[in-house]
Formats: structure tokens, sequence, C-alpha cells
């Protein structure tokens, strides 16, 4: 309803969103992306949730030739470190064996024909990383040995909440935290120049031209949902939403204010 009210194509800030707002950080990221697939290794991408983490690891990696990299994504991580090898062996087109040591050998020996023989680079994605197993941090470095730790064949991105850095620096996990190549984090858009910037782009991503808040509104808005962009489209959708039976064409403060009273 409210999209053929306003004449818009979408929500600002929704998940389908194609073309993401860039303040430096997709950027960083975009490069850090490229490294590791020119040189295999293991990065991290760390952020509050909401702050368009794995939206920006999908348009990265949507132009990937397929005939050159195989990107895995996987999401479900509060499971056994088991259940996380066995979900890469059926991405990898393996039967998991029931054996975690025969079942690392059958990855393992796939990575090797994929690389060696078809000349494709595995690129897994763990998302929700920070609810992976203790277990798989500690064993996930053993998995990465290749060839007498002499290669570096696949692209591994461990994805999560800040938390995960913490984990990943304890002690116990040094040996993991010594194969980062690369960490990235994500932040919040607290800036008003770089937050006005930022829905301004998702107005004209959805058809609309022209912001339809008030300089205090846009404040008003930044505020509220801490410069997070899933929070602020949260609000600007329950604004459009609460704008139509009110006959609005704008997005005035109070109604601004009443969205968020309504998602608290």
């Amino acid at each position: 309803m409210y999209r053929q009210h306003f004449g818009i194509t979408g929500c600002p800030l929704d998940k389908g969103t194609k073309t993401l707002f860039d303040n430096a950080q997709l950027t960083l990221l975009q490069e850090r992306f490229q490294w590791l697939l020119d040189s295999p290794g293991l990065g991290v991408l760390t952020g509050y949730a909401g702050v368009g983490k794995t939206a920006a690891l999908r348009q990265i990696t949507a132009p990937l030739n397929p005939h050159c990299y195989q990107t895995i994504y996987t999401q479900d991580t509060d499971c056994s470190r088991r259940d996380m090898y066995s979900h890469l062996a059926l991405a990898l087109g393996l039967e998991p064996a029931y054996r975690r040591t025969q079942l690392w050998r059958e990855i393992k020996a796939r990575v090797l024909e994929l690389v060696d023989n078809r000349q494709i680079q595995p690129v897994w994605i763990i998302d929700e990383a920070q609810n992976l197993p203790t277990e798989f941090f500690r064993d996930f470095p053993a998995f990465l040995n290749f060839a007498f730790d002499s290669r570096e064949l696949m692209t591994v991105w461990l994805v999560g909440l800040p938390s995960l850095l913490h984990t990943i620096d304890r002690v116990p996990n040094a040996a993991l935290s010594s194969r980062i190549h690369v960490r990235v984090s994500f932040q919040p858009i607290q800036d008003h120049a770089h937050f006005r910037a930022l829905i301004e782009h998702a107005f004209r991503a959805v058809g609309c031209q022209q912001t339809l808040l008030s300089d205090s509104g846009m404040d008003m808005l930044r505020q509220a949902s801490q410069g997070i962009p899933r929070h602020a489209g949260q609000i600007i959708k329950t604004a459009l939403r609460l704008a139509v039976p009110k006959g609005l064409n704008h997005l005035p403060d109070d109604l601004i204010e009443e969205a968020v009273e309504v998602l608290r």
C-alpha cells in the first residue's frame, strides 16, 4: 500500500536493495576481499547486527565468475563442529563421512582437485561466526593446513558480532588468530553528513528523488536508529505505513517519533 501511495518500488534500506551506500567501509571490504581472492587466506568481518555485513558480502560475491570461484555461504553456526564440515562437504558435492578424520580427508582432496585440476578457488563465508562451537575454533587451523602447511588453498571469511574478535583473540585460539590475514570492522554511521547521504541514497534507490524527511526528522532518525542502517530502515518503513491512512506525502517529525514508539 505505501509503495503505491509514495510511488516507490520498495522500502528504503530494505533487504532487496541492490546497490549499497558506501561511506568508505564497503570500499575497504571490497579491497580486502580482493586481497584474499588474489592470495587465499582467512579474513574476519565484524560489526553490530544490522550494519550491513552480510549485504556487503552478498554484493561483493555476486559478480564472481563461477568458473573461477565457488562461493559457499553458511549461516547455521549454532551446531557441532562436525556439522560445519558436513555442510562444507555437501556444498562441495560430497557425501559427508561419519568420522571427522575421514570427512577432513575427503574435503581436502576435493579442494585440491578444484584448485589444481579445475582452477576453481573455494570461498567459504561463515556468517554468525560468534556462535561457532569452541572446538571448531581450536581445530580449524589444522583443517586449513594443506601440503605440510605450504599452501593456502581456500579463502574463508568469519563474519559476526564484535564478540567474535574476543573469542578469536583468546589464548586457546592463538593458532587461529595467527592465521588471520585481514580484519575488517563495520561501524554504525553516526556522522551527520554520512547518515544523511545514506538515507538520501536509500530513497533514490527505490525511485524517490526526495528524502521526505526534514533536517530535524533526519537527526531524529539518526539518533533513534543509532546509525544502524537496518534499524533506520525499520523506522522508515513503519513511518511510511503510518503516513498512508493519514494521507501524508512526506514523513513529518511527529510521524517519525510515532514510528519509533511503535517499534519499541
